[in-house]
């Protein structure tokens, strides 16, 4: 019984492993941009693996690259990322609708690696999901996430210009991938989709009106100094 479980348990794994293989693809230009700004901003190449490890959180990253330039509190960084992510607490419970039966920790483990091109991925299976397939999915996607941050700060400022334009859009072109033939499977993801997306917006007027002030009262390094990351040699 437990020799069935454990492979029962491995295929699952593998299964999710497989399934992540296209979000891994759809980070690759996304992250690669990360670690290139985050390298122009200032961030060694430690901090910004730290970053992308820990707070595994793209948009939210973005952000806080662009709150570190303005010279921002850590409070109010944490506290921006903390609002931006607020949409999670609605996947993860929409998830939890779907999930197998599985102990509070376990479940909280596999909760850390949900993103919204995992959720959509996980939400769009058919039938229940299991812990296996959960971490198998995270894993793939968390991994090259973090890896290609790296490699972006390393080698992002030699690539083509073209396509560094190109990579910052990437993430919501293969978000919108997923979530369309997903929609056109049932209302239920329709009615979850805009529920996420009215609560992002309300969420994220005070950040505008934050970072606008902020750009008022105090511009950028980079606006200041006529910067283009895009060019930088260092």
């Amino acid at each position: 019984m437990t020799e069935m479980a454990l492979n029962k348990s491995g295929t699952e794994f593998r299964r999710g492993f497989q399934a992540g293989i296209t979000i891994a693809i759809g980070y690759f230009p996304v992250a690669l941009t990360f670690g290139l700004l985050a390298k122009t901003t200032g961030l060694s190449l430690g901090e910004t693996l730290l970053m992308s490890f820990f707070v595994y959180a793209g948009a939210a990253q973005y952000i806080s690259l662009s709150l570190l330039t303005l010279g921002t509190s850590a409070f109010e960084i944490v506290l921006t990322t903390f609002i931006v992510n607020i949409r999670h607490f609605l996947m993860s419970a929409s998830l939890n609708e779907k999930s197998e039966e599985d102990p509070p920790m376990i479940k909280a483990a596999y909760a850390f690696g949900i993103t919204d091109e995992t959720f959509s991925v996980a939400a769009v299976k058919e039938g229940t999901v299991s812990a296996g397939y959960m971490f198998g999915l995270n894993m793939i996607a968390y991994l090259s996430w973090g890896i290609f941050s790296g490699v972006g700060y390393m080698v992002g400022s030699s690539l083509p210009k073209t396509f560094q334009e190109g990579m910052s859009v990437a993430l919501y072109a293969m978000f919108v991938g997923l979530l369309v033939p997903s929609m056109k499977k049932g209302m239920k993801v329709v009615y979850l989709a805009v529920l996420a997306a009215i609560f992002n917006t309300i969420f994220a007027i005070p950040i505008i009106i934050q970072t606008i002030s902020l750009f008022m009262v105090k511009p950028p390094l980079l606006l200041l100094h006529k910067y283009d990351p895009f060019h930088d040699d260092c």
